[in-house]
């Protein structure tokens, strides 16, 4: 090796290409690859976000009804048919309460549990969560388990 055969290694620099806007002499001057006139041109230009060319955004095309509701309150729903499945597989035994329904994935930790009444309930249990449907309560206490309202 000698100064006659120095390179820098592999991948260790990039073309950096054309220098766009710098001049007539560079080829790349003038309009600097952005064409003739027109917002695209210009500086400081940014495409509003949906925006269609100026035809009618679907956003305002599309008609509007109804309301959502700010004071509505989301249960995540857990049916019976689920408990008694987690009983059948041994994952609980006798009482099922909403921390077991997070680390069971059931439920997130923010969120409000409601006992749902489809399926049938087998054995005792004593489940605690936020909220019951009246069929599920009914089926819960004929089992001879307990639902305890948090």
């Amino acid at each position: 090796m000698d100064l006659s055969n120095l390179k820098p290694a592999e991948g260790s620099v990039k073309n950096q290409g054309k220098r766009i806007g710098r001049g007539q002499g560079s080829g790349k001057g003038g309009t600097a690859t952005r064409g003739h006139k027109g917002a695209k041109s210009r500086s400081g230009y940014s495409k509003k976000l949906g925006f269609e060319g100026g035809q009618m955004p679907l956003q305002r095309r599309v008609p509007k009804f109804g309301f959502t509701n700010i004071n509505r309150i989301e249960y995540q729903g857990i049916n019976l048919d689920t408990l008694q499945k987690l009983i059948d597989e041994k994952v609980i035994e006798d009482s099922v309460s909403f921390e077991s329904f997070v680390t069971l994935g059931l439920a997130g930790k923010n969120e409000l549990v409601k006992i749902l009444g489809r399926g049938e309930l087998k054995s005792k249990l004593t489940v605690t969560a936020h909220k019951f449907t009246a069929t599920a309560k009914a089926a819960i206490e004929a089992a001879g388990g307990e639902a305890v309202t948090l």
